[in-house]
């Protein structure tokens, strides 16, 4: 692993906006960051130009700005969805009274690819937070493990259940209806001739990835994170 990446990975790194820390991460191809938005607050007018990045709202109403222009906004709430591509700016504020928190994906995992075009708190010529602005993870924050073939990791947040598991097949996933977010961590859905049609890093509805996956084949095994509320 990278010695920047290694650092955030065992630290909390401190915001003008509120919190984030890396939640998982697969070596350098992947990882996961746990945020917390204060209310009212807003991440920088930012974009990342060499890797993809992808979100989860977990909790509270987040205002998204995808682009530059300021009309281009729009309001998602839990278990939304969203990808963006490299070099692509976004901005994300806790559009409410309460917390935002969310569930970012990045791939590949490269901490310190940022450049940030507008930000709220005068850092727009800034880099990303160093150790300044970190302290270790405390013993009561959530840190996901890597599951294991045939044991699913589950852990509980306010009204949701986040789980991880690595699967070689989908059947029996879900049913076609259901409502629930799943992320592709590892592994890889192909077609006939070998071509990705979905890999790590992508987010999706679990009943798309159901329906997929009935038409393709996985090349290696699965290893998803799924949300979903509480039943």
């Amino acid at each position: 692993m990278k010695k920047g990446n290694s650092f955030y990975c065992n630290n909390v790194v401190y915001k003008p906006w509120g919190y984030e820390y890396v939640i998982y991460n697969n070596a350098n191809r992947l990882a996961i960051t746990f945020l917390k938005i204060n209310p009212g607050h807003k991440t920088s007018l930012h974009c990342h130009p060499k890797k993809k990045t992808g979100f989860i709202i977990l909790s509270g109403k987040a205002q998204v700005q995808i682009g530059i222009y300021k009309e281009n906004n729009r309001n998602y709430g839990p278990l939304s969805r969203l990808v963006f591509r490299p070099g692509l700016f976004h901005s994300i504020k806790a559009n409410s009274k309460k917390d935002l928190y969310a569930l970012e994906f990045e791939t590949p995992f490269i901490k310190k690819d940022l450049v940030r075009f507008k930000d709220d708190y005068g850092r727009q010529s800034k880099r990303y937070e160093g150790k300044k602005f970190a302290k270790k993870i405390e013993s009561d924050f959530i840190k996901f493990k890597k599951p294991k073939i045939g044991k699913r990791q589950k852990y509980n947040f306010k009204n949701l259940e986040i789980s991880l598991e690595v699967r070689k097949n989908l059947k029996n996933l879900v049913s076609r209806d259901d409502k629930t977010t799943s992320a592709i961590l590892d592994g890889k859905i192909i077609d006939d001739k070998g071509q990705n049609v979905i890999s790590y890093g992508e987010i999706i509805k679990t009943s798309t990835l159901r329906i997929l996956s009935d038409v393709f084949k996985i090349k290696k095994p699965l290893t998803i994170l799924r949300v979903e509320k509480k039943k």
